[in-house]
């Protein structure tokens, strides 16, 4: 654990939906209760322009990252339902500003799918990078998510955010002491890396990281659940 005093962007996440991928199986795709490493990689990713082939960079950085997460709003869920025939010729709509197609020859029934959503949510995010000198810094993150790249969304392309990500700085010595110098009105749930404060209320395991050179998900990692 790294005792001396570091620095940490604020993030806040707000919006109408947001979703925190969790494990998908088939057709389902859930939501976690907690924002993920995979999912804020490819966040900063997208504020910093970065393309989804730039599987190296996602892995160094996310590989850095040290974050805690504090629920500022529960929200409550929300199950999407879709069923859409899609034919061959049809394109859709990208972050890129460019229309996407489609490949392949399976068109002959229609794509269902669940979707899992947190909606009327307000989450603060204390983040700071180990190898701080390393590309890209935090204050290049930073600059990318006050003005990103490209449009950015909270977890999927539908969930956009209501306000500008950047919510300010705070320092602490762990995770868990940056958490606590956050403005809030009450005690409040929140998240941290188990080597990066004390035991809460529980400790469990989440399957949060992503393998970039595959595209799949692979590994845990433990936290912390407790109130600040």
């Amino acid at each position: 654990m790294n005792l001396e005093t570091t620095r940490w962007l604020i993030l806040r996440l707000n919006g109408p939906m947001m979703s925190f991928g969790s494990v998908a199986i088939d057709h389902v795709g859930p939501t976690a209760r907690w924002p993920g490493a995979s999912m804020l990689t490819g966040l900063i990713g997208n504020a910093l322009g970065w393309d989804w082939d730039d599987r190296a960079l996602h892995q160094a950085l996310q590989d850095r990252l040290r974050f805690g997460t504090m629920e500022m709003r529960a929200g409550d869920r929300l199950t999407d339902i879709q069923n859409a025939r899609l034919a061959k010729t049809d394109r859709g709509w990208t972050t890129r500003g460019a229309p996407e197609g489609r490949t392949g020859n399976s068109y002959d029934a229609p794509h269902r799918r669940r979707r899992d959503y947190i909606v009327d949510a307000e989450y603060r995010i204390v983040l700071a990078l180990n190898a701080p000198d390393a590309i890209p810094t935090l204050d290049d993150v930073a600059a990318a998510l006050d003005r990103p790249a490209r449009p950015l969304f909270l977890g999927r392309k539908p969930c956009l955010p209501a306000q500008p990500l950047m919510a300010g700085e705070v320092w602490g010595a762990t995770v868990y002491e940056a958490l606590g110098a956050l403005d809030r009105d009450q005690p409040r749930l929140a998240t941290w890396p188990a080597e990066d404060g004390p035991p809460g209320i529980r400790t469990m395991d989440i399957a949060d990281q992503r393998i970039w050179s595959s595209g799949l998900h692979g590994g845990t990692r433990a936290i912390v659940e407790g109130r600040l």
